[in-house]
């Protein structure tokens, strides 16, 4: 081996901590040497380290051993956060909308944001730690619905009311510092920092069959954890509290074993026909691996009936395929009633072993299990990413750190700050409802400005991704306007109504009340106000509106004689003669 950089990483798991060391030669990543250590008690629970002192200790054993036979100091590590950490919420939300107004992206985005911040306070509502922080680390749409019936795509539709369904992966910040504080309490620094399900996701699954609704099931000791893939991304995890150790605990259960020789004999079901042990009481035994299998099927059926159960949950159906990985995955029958279960064909669920990797070379054979995929991936991540673990920003003048695991965008920074998304969409403003003489008017309120987003002081939009050190600012959208309307703009609307006095044309006076009350032409319209409007309809209201003594004229409406009680209609002709 020449100077070639060597490359860290370390898988710490619930029973084991396994370090790889590799290097890459173009883009082949070569393994050359790695190192298993058992924790010496349970220091690891779900995925979360509960002794840290206890993880240190295994952690310097594995890196000093490394060291030695490598002639090298190892100072920076990959590393990953496990699977049965995350925590996967469902949530649906609905918003109501102008129903004349066209959904565009924005306005999507802003739905989802809002979901998935709202998924957030319902996990931390349920949540036993309190004042626990999440970082969200991906989410995907399940469902949108216009008028509260699924719809395939919301841009460019109108309704009343449009909603989603999103499925949000959240990760607890504890998880982050716990890991950060062994590491660097083993005299290391973080490299790289990514999640256990993608970095095995990575080598288990070649790129082009990550477009397939896949199923990713890494059975460890004490979980298996599940990745759900399709359209080349992870859109979802979840856990099962159950994993190999049930299957060793039956075996120690119907042997009278201890749980380290009923793991041994697990393990060797696999790779011999005939298994000697010796039980708690010194008596020697010599069985049939069979035999062993058939003791154990119970517990390995309700398993994988418990894997596919929360397979459906999350993917609504059955996937395409599932890959097993993991040392747990080995278990004897669990892929056969996996696929039973499912109603998949029994090739399309099967064990992945790190011979599938590609460009990855093996200078030991002993390298070959499902339980090196993750390792493997943690470590061939370091050349896929070569990033800090987290980015530093500065939001509307305040700095924010963000898990750095994928792709970062506007619309996941906002998500992490709880920014109100309502804020992006210039609503429109509120519409002015009143009624004219018993008829509904309604009077459109403005349309609003949307939010204006910069980084480094250049216009961006919801999607843009961005950058460790990024400064971004921005300026919520500004909601429309609620109409203002007087009197005297709905009167020009109306038209006028005359009459002809000897020859002369004359505008019959209006008679204007809002909510029974007399009011000018100058007078605001109000959300609600009743407006009535009426025209002098008689002669004796004609005279007495132009001043003129009701006894001094003989009086004819369209050459008929009339008195002062007389009706007048709109265009009537009106003689008057001094008595």
């Amino acid at each position: 081996m020449g100077k070639e950089e060597l490359f860290f990483s370390l898988d710490i798991g619930t029973r084991t901590i396994v370090g790889i060391v590799g290097f890459f030669r173009g883009d082949v990543f070569e393994i050359a040497d790695f190192e298993v250590e058992e924790h010496k008690k349970r220091a690891m629970y779900d995925g979360q380290v509960h002794d840290i002192n206890l993880v240190t200790e295994s952690v310097i054993n594995v890196k000093e051993k490394l060291e030695k036979r490598l002639n090298t100091r190892l100072e920076k590590v990959s590393v990953a956060a496990a699977g049965r950490s995350l925590k996967t919420y469902k949530i649906e939300i609905s918003r109501e909308i102008e129903p004349l107004t066209y959904i565009d992206r924005d306005m999507i985005v802003s739905l989802e944001i809002e979901a998935i911040q709202k998924a957030q306070k319902e996990m931390k509502k349920s949540d036993s730690i309190e004042n626990e922080e999440y970082y969200c680390v991906g989410y995907a749409v399940t469902n949108y619905y216009l008028n509260h019936t699924i719809i395939g795509n919301l841009e460019g539709q109108r309704g009343r009311n449009m909603g989603v369904e999103v499925i949000a992966t959240f990760l607890p910040k504890t998880v982050i510092d716990s890991l950060q504080t062994v590491i660097k309490q083993s005299g290391l620094s973080i490299y790289n920092m990514t999640l256990e399900p993608i970095a095995a996701m990575d080598v288990a699954i070649q790129d082009n069959l990550r477009l397939l609704n896949i199923a990713l099931v890494d059975v460890g000791a004490g979980t298996s954890d599940i990745a759900l893939t399709k359209d080349g991304t992870i859109f979802a995890f979840a856990m099962v509290p159950t994993a190999g150790d049930e299957i060793t605990e039956k075996i120690a259960e119907n042997y009278l074993l201890d749980f380290d020789t009923a793991e041994k004999v697990k393990l060797s079901l696999s790779k011999k026909t005939n298994i000697k042990f010796k039980d708690i009481m010194g008596i020697k035994h010599q069985v049939k691996a069979e035999e062993v299998i058939k003791t154990i099927e119970p517990a390995v059926r309700d398993l994988a009936a418990q894997i596919c159960d929360k397979i459906i949950e999350y993917n609504a159906k059955p996937p395409s395929a599932v890959f097993l990985i993991g040392g747990g995955s080995c278990t004897p029958k669990l892929a056969d009633y996996m696929a039973e279960i499912l109603g998949l064909q029994k090739d399309r669920v099967g064990v992945r072993k790190t011979d599938i990797i590609k460009e990855v070379i093996f200078n030991s054979k002993k390298v070959t299990g499902p339980e090196f995929i993750t390792p493997i991936g943690i470590g061939v991540s370091a050349r896929n990413i070569r990033k800090n673990d987290f980015i530093h920003l500065v939001v509307n003048d305040k700095p924010v750190k963000l898990l750095n695991t994928s792709r970062i965008t506007v619309a996941d920074v906002l998500i992490f700050i709880g920014f109100n998304p309502r804020l992006l969409i210039g609503t429109k403003g509120k519409d002015l409802h009143f009624t004219i003489n018993g008829k509904e008017q309604v009077v459109k309120g403005s349309g609003g400005e949307p939010a204006t987003i910069f980084i480094n002081d250049i216009q961006k939009n919801i999607n843009s991704e961005v950058s460790n050190g990024d400064i971004i600012r921005i300026q919520s959208g500004t909601g429309g306007e609620k109409p203002k309307v007087f009197i005297k703009e709905v009167l020009e609307s109306i038209s006028r109504k005359t009459v002809t006095i000897n020859g002369k044309e004359y505008d019959l006076k209006r008679h204007i009340r809002v909510n029974g009350e007399i009011v000018q032409d100058g007078y605001e319209i109000k959300e609600g106000d009743d407006v009535s409007i009426r025209y002098s309809d008689t002669i004796g209201e004609i005279l007495e509106d132009l001043r003129i003594p009701k006894d001094s004229f003989s009086i004819t409406v369209n050459d008929k004689t009339a008195s002062i009680y007389e009706k007048i209609e709109n265009g009537d002709k009106i003689e008057m003669k001094v008595k």
